[in-house]
């Protein structure tokens, strides 16, 4: 049986997380932490009496596998390194960490031979995505990225923005060149990772969406993904548990595994 921690449960992805960990007959849900719980029973978020409630990590002494994060930006970095300290081995869906955490992060992990996994997203089909968007930089020089979330996500750019444009940036060891004499007076341009042009979009009605526009002579390819549903995401966080499980270093993106 494979023991998990869930951070953020209060969430609308914590939630989705609960109910697969209870639909699984090989997971067990043995604790849940948010700093902002003001109650401590597990009653009162509908968790079954042996589920521990933390809103400390002073408090946290339950015996785990797996620490599963959907929390804040602001908090994924601690979260993160408390799990690895704790050997706990994290399962991270909170975006937001700088590059210096990830890797401050994965060289932790590695030290101590502890599996995990930083993905800036759980969707099978965003992957696919990234993974054919590294097929396709390797034949144009020019791309950029669109990417469309709900109105509640705190960061900007996405984390699975800036993945996609560090794949197409690893494959290319290159930076993009944009045009010089651009006169952009109120950044419609979007954001700029290596000349690869960046731009979020926050409105109701959308929960993931990303496309990659690649532009060649004389033609274009856009490849892309939408999301509509979270529980999509369920299928690539277990198979993150499930690869974890069996690893002994930090795995950053899930097309790693895939």
């Amino acid at each position: 049986m494979i023991k998990v921690i869930v951070s953020g449960f209060t969430g609308s992805m914590g939630q989705k997380v609960l109910a697969m960990i209870n639909g699984e007959n090989d997971l067990q849900l043995v604790a849940v932490f948010n700093p902002v719980a003001k109650s401590q029973d597990p009653a009162d978020y509908d968790l079954d009496s042996s589920v521990k409630v933390y809103n400390d990590y002073s408090q946290i002494d339950v015996d785990a596998d797996i620490w599963i994060d959907f929390s804040i930006p602001s908090a994924v970095f601690d979260n993160t390194k408390f799990a690895i300290e704790h050997n706990i081995k994290p399962v991270i869906g909170t975006s937001g960490m700088s590059e210096d955490q990830i890797a401050e992060l994965k060289k932790l992990a590695d030290d101590k031979k502890l599996g995990g996994i930083i993905a800036s997203n759980f969707g099978v089909s965003a992957v696919l995505m990234m993974k054919f968007a590294q097929v396709a930089a390797k034949y144009f020089d020019h791309s950029e990225i669109l990417e469309f979330h709900h109105e509640d996500k705190l960061d900007a750019p996405s984390g699975t923005a800036m993945n996609t444009a560090k794949l197409i940036h690893d494959v290319q060891q290159k930076d993009q060149v944009n045009n010089k004499n651009e006169q952009d007076k109120i950044g419609a341009r979007g954001g700029d990772y290596h000349g690869i042009k960046i731009h979020a979009v926050r409105l109701p009605g959308f929960v993931a969406d990303e496309e990659v526009v690649f532009g060649g002579q004389g033609e274009t390819l856009t490849i892309k993904q939408s999301t509509t549903d979270r529980n999509s995401f369920m299928k690539g966080v277990r198979i993150a548990i499930t690869e974890v499980m069996k690893r002994d270093e930090l795995v950053v993106g899930l097309e790693k595994i895939i």
